[in-house]
């Protein structure tokens, strides 16, 4: 598949707490930084999504939510694992800042209505594929496609350059979902 100027690599969420040793640690979520950095040199393009949570977020079990405190702004679990080199990333979108709303996808927060402005952004800029790379596929990757999608996009996932958390499911459901709205899947080295 030729990479060209529309195309922008958006690497989800590869950040501390994410990676072994994290307060959300998705298993082998430190392999994917290899596979990114391969696939980053061929993107003219790149942005990144960062977790961004206050203290006492409502995903939080200590704020009622069902995850681990995870990803607090400020925390070295918040910043991006020191092995990801891309400091020519053109954006950082901060995602889940409310304390009273979660954010999964890069485009809406999870009331699917309020957006993070990443749509607006991209159109702007003139591109129509978006190549998603990172953590968790099942759920940050994941709902970001879908999203991309509704947004008027083509979405890719590359594969090999995700792991999930697949609880209850989460994989087979999401990979419904891709399907269902024309999420497509590749492996790295077909790009």
């Amino acid at each position: 598949m030729e990479i060209t100027g529309q195309d922008v690599l958006l690497v989800v969420d590869v950040q501390n707490d994410f990676c072994p040793g994290g307060a959300l640690a998705v298993t082998d979520g430190d392999a994917v930084i290899p596979v990114i950095q391969r696939l980053a040199v061929q993107f003219d393009h790149v942005v990144l999504t960062q977790d961004w949570h206050p203290p006492g977020h409502c995903s939080f079990r200590s704020g009622g939510g069902v995850w681990p405190d995870h990803c607090v702004q400020g925390t070295r679990g918040a910043d991006f694992h020191a092995a990801l080199e891309l400091t020519r990333a053109e954006l950082i979108l901060r995602k889940g800042f409310r304390k009273n709303l979660d954010s999964y996808s890069a485009f809406f927060e999870n009331d699917h209505t309020t957006p993070t402005g990443l749509a607006s952004y991209c159109r702007e800029r003139g591109f129509r594929r978006i190549f998603l790379a990172g953590l968790a596929y099942d759920f940050c990757v994941g709902f970001s496609a879908v999203d991309a999608r509704r947004a008027g996009f083509n979405a890719i996932v590359v594969h090999d350059a995700c792991r999930a958390i697949d609880v209850n499911g989460s994989v087979r459901e999401m990979e419904a979902e891709f399907a269902r709205h024309g999420v497509m899947l590749m492996e790295s080295g077909a790009a």
